[in-house]
């Protein structure tokens, strides 16, 4: 398939060797022509305007970072190192005590004008696509240093190096590695091929937003494995046949999102009220409208478009993609 997902293709050569290398680390991050995108809250400084991109910054960014945050080595693209560094209630925006910081870091930060913190997944809509990959490495490498302080094992405080893709206790001594989640998502048809399987969540059970089933991959399981449980125990139907379709990062937080078509074997729907208000068969018809809807631009899943039939999501999740395959008969 040569179609890529938004979150994927990530251009940066991700510098194995040379990240072992303490000295040359620092000497990188000395280096005034390397890049360095900072992130607030996780979302990422982006230019505004006709052009919007990730809006890179020199070594000069570092003063921000946020207590006790490290740069974090993306990699390398034609020689010219790229970071990710956490500014969240870095130096400046810390000291700020009327609340400005809050509604503008990047201006209390003193970045360039024309720049903005913005919500990554609605960023990503209008970067480049490479952008985006560069934006999910980051977004989800620095939002697992966030969270990962303490030993898992102990409880000491541990310390960042191979340029963030590793952390060790200053304790026990233990190793840690930023981790990646899989999930299985699935675009389920019916015994005759006519119906596409959609499930709306709990919390969407005031609208209209259906998508493809979906759950984590379990120890010990393989991925067709896990797409006929996951349909089992959200919709009660048993799949025979699974079919790979594509994959998509997702850093919300760190998650691998394993696209695949599903072929049911049963008719009967039984939802999990637990995790699940509905789950039906839509018509192909139906399916094909919902997604041109969702491709208009501006599609929000807050905003009702009006007309009547289920909404599912936009371009930018691969539940959009798996549900158009099917539709398409591919």
């Amino acid at each position: 398939m040569a179609f890529t997902h938004i979150f994927a293709g990530d251009p940066l050569d991700r510098a194995d060797a040379e990240r072992r290398d303490d000295q040359w680390i620092k000497e990188r991050l000395a280096n005034p022509d390397s890049r360095i995108l900072p992130l607030w809250r996780l979302n990422p400084l982006a230019t505004n305007g006709d052009a919007p991109g990730l809006a890179w910054q020199d070594n000069s960014i570092l003063e921000h970072a946020a207590e006790k945050a490290e740069p974090v080595l993306l990699g390398i693209r034609d020689d010219v190192a790229h970071f990710a560094l956490d500014v969240t209630g870095g130096a400046k925006v810390a000291a700020d005590v009327d609340g400005a910081g809050e509604e503008n870091p990047a201006e209390l930060l003193g970045l360039p004008g024309g720049t903005s913190f913005e919500d990554a997944r609605g960023v990503a809509t209008e970067i480049s696509g490479e952008e985006t990959g560069t934006l999910a490495h980051a977004r989800a490498v620095v939002g697992w240093h966030q969270r990962h302080g303490f030993c898992p094992n102990c409880g000491a405080t541990t310390y960042s190096t191979k340029g963030g893709k590793e952390r060790i206790c200053n304790s026990c001594g233990a190793h840690h590695f930023p981790r990646t989640d899989p999930v299985a998502i699935m675009a389920v048809t019916d015994p005759s091929g006519e119906l596409c399987l959609l499930g709306q969540t709990r919390a969407r059970r005031r609208s209209r937003f259906y998508s493809a089933l979906a759950g984590f991959i379990d120890q010990g399981e393989s991925i067709e494995a896990a797409v006929r449980r996951e349909v089992w125990e959200e919709g009660g139907i048993r799949v025979g046949d699974v079919r790979y379709h594509s994959s998509q990062p997702w850093p919300f937080p760190s998650s691998l999102m394993i696209g695949c078509i599903a072929q049911a074997t049963t008719t009967d729907i039984r939802i999990d009220p637990e995790e699940m208000t509905d789950v039906r068969g839509v018509s192909r018809e139906e399916v094909l409208e919902a997604l041109e809807i969702a491709s208009a631009p501006n599609y929000s899943l807050t905003e009702d478009p009006g007309g009547e039939g289920v909404r599912v999501p936009g371009p930018i999740a691969i539940a959009h993609h798996i549900i158009k395959a099917w539709a398409n008969g591919e």
